[in-house]
């Protein structure tokens, strides 16, 4: 058993993990902007800033961590974006939680990154030692930043570092919201280009066991994680369709007029796309993901069909409920149309 120090706790994928750590007879202590709906006697919720550092230098004074997760992020979705509190919050609070981590002597640190250090077709599986990032727009700059300082610990500390693509599971909403709606709607599903493009995803509870392993992993490391046997978009959407019931059909827009009025409107501020969506939503990204396997003796267990299936039958049955959520986390809850409304209208 061990005690250890989660951030993002109340966020869709804070929450898989800190429920798997619990019930492998962990004690957690979740730190979170967002109140945690969850209780458990093994747990420590605790609403506040990560940026605060006398909260912070608190809880390692208070505590004696085995291993800390750092799972808490601010993303970039929504039409309009604080970039200060992204940046700080990406950035800056990473730098303290591992600077006390160093301080109170705890060696795992497990940071959560992001394939969106890219944001183009790279026309092969991305690796860990030939593919350098190259981030298009602040979230995935401040990603790649706060990777950076944390190799300046990774001599005193073990710190694995998870590059991850979109993380699926039960309760998994933000963006898919809106593709779950157009499909318990019976809409078209609408791919641009001719959805043939291969975007890799990534079961929640699969990363969670790569968290895990990574904190008994012993040293320093990088790893790209995914999930395996990737279809194409069109051959997903029509799978989770078919097996769903919905009367959906999966059309095509045309990619050059579709993406520029995707940049419009974001330039706009009216719709919740931005930069990297609209470089990639036609484009094919998948990780090579032989490394983790080969040093963790991870493999994933989950197609990106079944998944996102998954998750869609969850959407589907607390549809009402998630309606009401308010005060959640930016994946725990549907992220707002703006402008894509109008196509739901045409379809």
């Amino acid at each position: 058993m061990s005690h250890v120090l989660l951030t993002g706790g109340a966020g869709f994928f804070g929450g898989v993990l800190k429920r798997r750590l619990l019930a492998e007879g962990n004690t957690v202590v979740s730190v979170d902007l967002e109140m945690d709906q969850d209780t458990h006697p093994g747990l420590t919720s605790i609403q506040g800033d990560l940026r605060d550092r006398s909260l912070i230098k608190k809880l390692f004074a208070n505590h004696r961590f085995d291993a800390v997760y750092h799972v808490a992020a601010q993303l970039a979705h929504g039409m309009k974006i604080d970039k200060n509190l992204l940046w700080t919050s990406n950035v800056d609070a990473t730098r303290l939680l591992a600077e006390c981590a160093r301080e109170a002597g705890v060696k795992p640190f497990i940071f959560i990154s992001s394939n969106c250090l890219w944001a183009s077709n790279l026309g092969h599986p991305v690796n860990e030692e030939n593919d350098l990032p190259a981030p298009a727009e602040i979230y995935g700059r401040s990603k790649l930043a706060a990777e950076q300082l944390l190799q300046e610990f990774a001599d005193d500390m073990n710190v694995v570092i998870l590059r991850s693509p979109t993380i699926i599971d039960e309760g998994r909403l933000g963006l898919l919201g809106i593709l779950f709606e157009f499909i318990d709607d019976h809409k078209t599903v609408w791919v641009v280009g001719d959805g043939g493009n291969r975007y890799q995803f990534i079961y929640a509870d699969d990363l969670a066991s790569a968290c895990i392993l990574g904190s008994r992993y012993g040293k320093s490391d990088l790893f790209h994680i995914g999930s395996d046997h990737v279809g194409t978009m069109r051959e997903v959407y029509e799978s989770v369709i078919r097996k769903s019931g919905s009367k959906s059909k999966v059309r095509s827009l045309p990619q050059k007029v579709t993406i520029a009025m995707m940049q419009l409107a974001h330039y706009l501020r009216i719709s919740p796309l931005g930069p990297y969506h609209y470089k990639m939503i036609a484009e094919s990204f998948v990780f090579d993901t032989s490394r983790i396997k080969k040093n963790l003796h991870w493999s994933p267990t989950l197609t990106n069909e079944q998944m996102l299936l998954k998750s869609y039958e969850y959407y589907r049955r607390n549809r009402a409920e998630i309606a009401s959520r308010t005060e959640a986390s930016a994946h725990r809850k549907v992220t707002p149309m703006g402008v894509i409304r109008v196509l739901k209208w045409l379809s």
